[in-house]
Parts: C-alpha cells; structure tokens; sequence
C-alpha cells in the first residue's frame, strides 16, 4: 500500500509542489510584513520536516508574500511570549531558565529543519530581509536576491543575540569573520550589491518575479 502524500494545510504558508517535483514555499504573512511569529517558525519547521519525508518533492524554492521578505522578528508577539515575559521573582531561577531554554531549543531547531532537508532549498530574497531572516536564509543552500533586496543583522537593536543560526551559520557562509562581526556588531544595512560580493548571495536579478 502506498503511503499517503502528507499535508501541506498550513495558516501562514502556501505550499504548492509542481508537477517536475518542486515545492514553492510562500511565508504569507504580508500584513505583518511577514513578521516571524511563533506560528510562523512553528509551521516553518513542520514543513520542511515533512518535505524531507515527501517523495514527490526533488527541491525547494523559499519566497515570501508582499512586499519584503521578513520584517524579522514578530516583536508584538513576543513582548507577551516567553521571550518577553517579566521573571516572576517568586519563582524558581534555574526553573525558569530551563524552560526558557527549551523554547530557544524548540525555535532553532524549528529553522534547523531548513538546513536538515536533504532537498536542496532556494530562496528568493526581495525587499528588506531583516533579524530572523538571516537566520533563515543562512539555512537555505542557495541565496538568489532581487536589486532591491537588502539586509540586517537587527538583533543587536533591541538587545539580544542572533542565535537562532546566524551568528553559527553566518561566517561558514559567507568565510569572512570581519564582515560577520562588523554586520552583527552595528545591524547596518547591507545591500544585495554588497551580500553578493561578500558571497552571502550567488546571484542578483533584477526584480522579486526574476529572483
């Protein structure tokens, strides 16, 4: 008996795999300039975790809705999450703070599940690509980018590491541990003219529909 073909019902992302076995992974959150949420890492990890499993699927392509590839991090979501939750002072610190590491084990590996696929992943970068989506695109195999792309290193910003694969996956990538330290250190914008030159992309295209 044939296994049955696994589900792709997700509420952020759009998943549509084509006929010569490639699946198009779309992040659908324009509204929110596709802000990661908890839902959206959540179902980022479910999916690539059943892609990996999927026969039908021979590669992938990772894009996002609207306007920008990722605003970062859900920031609004997270200030009432574990992330940005007061510590009770009543409250056990080691507790805390091993419940607190599970959910930062739970969210990597949410993006690890990018790099685990064994089917090679694309992905298409427009608009700004800011915090997380470094994290993201830096799982990914290939980086292709529209001109107009640009990226940030965001998390010095507002106080915490970029550990949820950047600052591990980052200098492998792009094998320049200045560029790294100077884009982390500062979150200055980096245009796709400059990702490409650093080899953090392999190709810039003239528009979102080109990349």
């Amino acid at each position: 008996m044939t296994a049955a073909a696994p589900s792709y019902e997700f509420k952020v992302l759009k998943v549509d795999i084509a006929a010569d076995g490639v699946a198009h992974v779309v992040v659908n959150r324009p509204e929110a300039l596709n802000a990661y949420s908890t839902q959206t890492w959540t179902e980022i990890g479910q999916c690539f975790g059943q892609i990996k499993r999927d026969g039908r699927v021979r590669s992938v392509v990772l894009s996002a809705a609207g306007r920008m590839f990722t605003a970062g991090l859900d920031l609004k979501e997270a200030l009432t999450g574990p992330l940005g939750k007061r510590p009770d002072p009543d409250a056990d610190a080691a507790r805390r703070g091993y419940y607190h590491r599970l959910f930062i084990l739970e969210f990597q590996d949410a993006i690890s599940a990018i790099e685990a696929c064994d089917k090679p992943v694309v992905v298409a970068v427009h608009g700004g690509c800011l915090g997380i989506g470094i994290d993201v695109i830096s799982a990914c195999d290939v980086r292709f980018a529209s001109e107009d792309a640009y990226f940030m290193v965001k998390e010095v910003d507002i106080g915490m590491a970029a550990d949820i694969g950047t600052l591990q996956r980052l200098p492998k990538v792009v094998g320049n541990d200045s560029w790294v330290r100077d884009v982390c250190y500062t979150a200055r914008r980096v245009s796709a003219k400059e990702a490409h030159c650093v080899g953090l992309l392999s190709r810039v295209l003239p528009s979102k529909e080109a990349a």
